[in-house]
């Protein structure tokens, strides 16, 4: 029997999907974000690190009241904190980098924290858009390997991880 080409080529294409998804909102006084496993299996221990200083907007983290960042200001403050966290990153005014040690990313239980962000090239600072944060980068290190992800236009950036080993 011979089959047509093109159905050959459609039962041969495999496609890859999103394992962890990491989304910004940008909300007053706190802007958000939510880390999702969305592969069907656990992976941990995991450290996840948020790289706004690729982002062309001058990204910051303004947590204090004195320092690089402009009026308001929260620091980090976890919303859906994972099982088993022992600690709180700590995040001075003005860095770019936050990072992030998960015990566990559990299917469909999103992650969630709160921090403020501030732009330093707009009149507008205090205010960042998911298309501000586009090209900051955020890498996961789970189970030996590193795979990473560049924030889009609207503020999600996609990490494909290996299949679960687990």
């Amino acid at each position: 029997m011979r089959f047509p080409l093109a159905l050959i080529a459609t039962m041969t294409v495999t496609t890859a999907s999103a394992d962890v998804t990491v989304t910004f909102r940008d909300g007053a006084p706190k802007d958000r974000f939510t880390i999702t496993q969305n592969a069907p299996c656990a992976m941990g221990p995991a450290t996840l690190v948020l790289n706004l200083g690729t982002a062309p907007a001058g990204l910051i983290f303004d947590t204090t009241s004195t320092g690089a960042g402009v009026e308001v200001f929260q620091p980090f403050e976890w919303v859906s904190a994972p099982n088993g966290i022992d600690d709180t990153p700590q995040v001075r005014d003005g860095d770019t980098v936050l990072t992030l040690t998960l015990p566990t990313l559990t299917p469909d239980l999103p992650l969630a924290f709160t921090i403020d962000l501030d732009d330093t090239t707009s009149d507008r600072q205090i205010t960042v858009s998911g298309s501000e944060v586009a090209g900051a980068q955020v890498t996961l290190t789970a189970e030996g390997q590193t795979s990473a992800g560049t924030f889009d236009q609207n503020g999600v950036a996609v990490i494909a991880t290996s299949a679960c080993t687990s």
